[in-house]
């Protein structure tokens, strides 16, 4: 098994690690209803997703 030959520096570590956090979801309106949605998702409220009923709600 291969093993470094040096130590990693913490600088250098966290340079590589700078694309692995987790990012905040975008909530945005519903068109339709108005209710808090995910972004790119069908609202939970109503069941329209870009001027389109996906799912039927009572």
């Amino acid at each position: 098994m291969p093993n470094p030959k040096r130590k990693l520096s913490k600088s250098r570590r966290d340079k590589r690690r700078t694309h692995q956090k987790d990012r905040v979801a975008t909530i945005v309106k519903c068109q339709n209803c108005g209710a808090s949605k995910l972004y790119h998702t069908i609202c939970p409220a109503c069941g329209y997703y870009r001027g389109q009923q996906y799912i039927v709600k009572e």
